[in-house]
């Protein structure tokens, strides 16, 4: 058979990204704050957008025209492309321009004698610059740090400028703990001078507060801080400066056996070095704490959960009056203007829908989460089912993609607190009785059982496998091991406790 070549017309159809698609997806994996940055970012950006009052947001009609054929980029399946890109309906808009009535009776107000009468709106629109009202900047205090606070101490310590300068050094090699990250040797060729004058700066950082700053290791730390608090007790600075090995193990026998005395008394000796500080820097060091500001609300009122969004400090968006105008006149414009905000206008139209559709998929998620998990609402984790993304995919009839791109770095606050939408999701732990349990309420058993321990006689990995078991949950001793882990539990000879 002779091989030749041939032209053939073939119709196909074919998945690809567009960017309107990829703005629809990447609106579904941000949490509020980020969704916040982004509305204002686009409405610095595009033209047309405006920020309008509930209900001043394009009509249904026109945010369908505003839709492209929906496309997919690789790794999308067709059926979350039409979820995505599926319209809404969406309320009424208001009139483009605002009411004149309204605008007169703003107009009339004097603005300056009301900010001269209420101060405390901390507004500085005051003419001339005889205010006495201080700015929002000058009410600031910026966050104490570690080395600041050791850079303060220096120059009340009567260092000469030598040994400033040599300081200046030493606390730039301090770390967030409290530590000193430098030998005295490279200190020295760093601020180019001799050891001895490093040493004797060192010594007088030492005495700084937090007490046990400088020190190189946490031997040599405690052994600060026992100083600072007078502790001479001869066992006590035995086991600190010959045995802190056996006591990071909890080795109380072992201590017993070489310094000779009763178990006893290492116990005691051991509650009063674990009243030391092992991370001194740890007070002023650190990142500043983060703040979660939960996505979903979910309500009881009555004998039903309800679910609302938070959408407080999100921008309402409309499509600016005068640029529909624009669009709507037949003459007077030029063709590459009006074509410019036609596509600004879709743009804009095609935001304010993903917005909508992303809102309307977190409720229906939440929704769907919550008539799985109403035990929980109502009890608490203890009874936190085993749930996975094609449950709530299947109830709510979207794939499994979208409902991942959902819950990632979502929060809600519910009756029993503030979760991730991920925490809802986890597998299952069997029973000898042939249902699941969730592994969140295995996790919370494990914790309420070393909870309830006998601290002098703590239990083992295996013994709690075997509790677990009469509780009809069929886990192994690797499996309470991994679980004790995650939950950032000692094991049964570390949370030893005698006397």
């Amino acid at each position: 058979m002779a091989i030749e070549l041939k032209q053939q017309t073939k119709l196909t159809q074919q998945l690809v990204m567009t960017p309107q698609l990829q703005q629809a997806i990447k609106l579904l994996e941000l949490n509020r704050l980020e969704l916040q940055r982004l509305v204002q970012q686009e409405l610095q950006e595009n033209p047309v957008l405006e920020e309008g009052l509930d209900g001043e947001e394009p009509t249904a009609a026109e945010l369908s025209d505003a839709t492209p054929e929906p496309e997919a980029p690789d790794g999308t399946s067709p059926e979350e492309v039409a979820e995505i890109a599926e319209p809404v309906s969406d309320p009424e808009p208001a009139s483009g321009t605002e009411d004149a009535s309204t605008s007169d009776k703003f107009d009339d107000i004097d603005w300056q004698n009301y900010l001269d009468s209420n101060p405390h709106t901390g507004m500085e629109m005051r003419s001339g610059d005889d205010s006495d009202h201080p700015s929002l900047e000058a009410t600031l205090t910026p966050r104490q740090t570690l080395k600041g606070h050791l850079e303060w101490q220096t120059h009340l310590s009567g260092m000469d400028e030598e040994e400033q300068q040599v300081a200046e050094w030493v606390i730039g090699n301090i770390d967030d703990d409290g530590y000193l990250c430098a030998s005295d040797e490279d200190l020295a060729r760093q601020a180019n001078v001799d050891e001895e004058t490093v040493a004797r700066v060192i010594e007088k950082i030492q005495t700084f507060d937090p007490t046990g700053v400088g020190a190189r290791d946490l031997r040599e730390c405690l052994l600060l801080q026992m100083a600072a608090r007078e502790i001479v007790d001869p066992l006590i600075v035995a086991i600190v400066d010959l045995h802190l090995d056996l006591l990071r193990r909890r080795d109380l026998r072992g201590l017993a056996r070489v310094t000779d005395v009763s178990v006893e008394v290492v116990a005691a000796a051991a509650k009063v070095i674990g009243t030391l500080e092992p991370w001194p820097g740890r007070e002023l060091g650190g990142d500043d704490p983060i703040y979660i500001t939960p996505d979903i609300y979910v309500h009881k009122i009555g004998d039903d959960f309800h679910v609302m969004l938070n959408e407080d400090g999100l921008p309402k968006l409309r499509i600016s009056g005068m640029y529909r105008e624009v669009l709507g006149r037949r003459s007077g414009v030029e063709n590459d203007t009006k074509a410019y905000v036609h596509e600004k206008v879709r743009s804009a139209i095609w935001l304010i829908k993903s917005i909508h559709q992303r809102q309307r998929t977190i409720y229906r998620v939440m929704e769907a989460i919550t008539k799985h998990q109403r035990k929980f609402f109502e009890s608490g984790v203890q009874y936190l089912k085993p749930l996975n993304l094609r449950d709530v995919a299947d109830d709510i009839g979207m794939h499994e993609s979208t409902v991942s791109r959902v819950t990632s770095n979502k929060y809600v606050h519910t009756p029993q607190g503030i979760f991730e939408l991920k925490y809802f999701f986890n597998s299952g732990v069997s029973r000898f009785s042939g249902d699941l349990v969730s592994s969140e309420s295995v996790k919370q058993k494990i914790k309420m059982i070393i909870a309830s321990e006998d601290p002098r006689r703590p239990l083992s990995d295996q013994r709690i496998a075997e509790m677990l078991k009469r509780s009809d949950i069929d886990i192994a001793r690797r499996t309470v091991t991994k679980y004790r882990e995650a939950m950032n539990l000692l094991s049964s000879t570390k949370r030893r406790q005698i006397g």
